[in-house]
């Protein structure tokens, strides 16, 4: 009995320990108050933006995704590079329907992974390939998921943030679906914990080396992508 109630204790006093911690030192981390302010005014000289997406099976969706992006409020060029992912159901038909022809949306079959690549990572890679040959003056590139809808001014948005404050990169977590049983359950906790592993907070902090992104949504400065040794570094 005694032993049994040593270990008791000793679990209650460390998870107390860890949660006094949790509390005190690790950035509130359970606050959102992390946001993207509204853009300010519009830029100047505002950059030229890829857009890059990869897509496997994504025909309930893209559509959305490209008929929003396609009505950014952007007063820079901006492109639309759809990386098809070997798919297998509608998702080149519902990319071309969305895109109705226009000059700016290419779309590309991806070729087979090579070794030691993960496929969104490969998809991403050739879609880079390209905007490499299409635009080559781009200072950014908006990696994007095919379930992302974008509302007008998040272009404009990302791109002052990058520019002002001279940032690489500029990540927004998207508000996440979350509507049935097992979506409420679990993910705000999914969040809960992902905040808990890099605080937003922290993240946002210059001065912390905490670094986090959300893949759904990221604005990347083309040179310095190109300065760490581009995206297979992350292959």
């Amino acid at each position: 009995m005694l032993a049994n109630n040593a270990i008791l204790y000793f679990f209650a006093t460390t998870s107390i320990i860890i949660w006094v911690f949790m509390i005190w030192f690790r950035g509130q981390f359970w606050r959102s108050n992390q946001y993207l302010s509204n853009k300010l005014g519009p830029l100047e000289d505002p950059p030229e933006i890829v857009i890059i997406i990869p897509a496997r099976d994504e025909e309930l969706t893209i559509g959305q995704s490209i008929s929003s992006l396609l009505r950014q409020n952007y007063n820079g060029s901006y492109s639309i590079i759809v990386v098809n992912d070997n798919s297998s159901d509608g998702t080149i038909k519902a990319v071309r329907l969305a895109s109705q022809g226009r000059a700016n949306v290419f779309l590309i079959d991806g070729t087979q992974l090579p070794d030691k690549w993960t496929g969104k990572m490969w998809a991403l890679a050739q879609g880079i390939e390209l905007a490499r040959k299409n635009c080559p003056h781009a200072q950014y590139y908006l990696f994007t998921d095919a379930d992302i809808f974008h509302h007008p001014e998040n272009l404009c948005e990302l791109a002052f943030k990058a520019k002002i404050e001279n940032l690489a990169l500029v990540s927004l977590m998207s508000k996440l679906r979350c509507i049935s049983v097992w979506e409420i359950l679990l993910i705000p906790a999914f969040i809960f914990f992902f905040q808990k592993l890099y605080p937003f907070s922290f993240v946002n902090n210059p001065n912390k080396s905490i670094a986090g992104a959300a893949g759904g949504c990221m604005l990347v400065n083309c040179q310095h992508l190109e300065e760490i040794g581009g995206i297979k570094t992350i292959k």
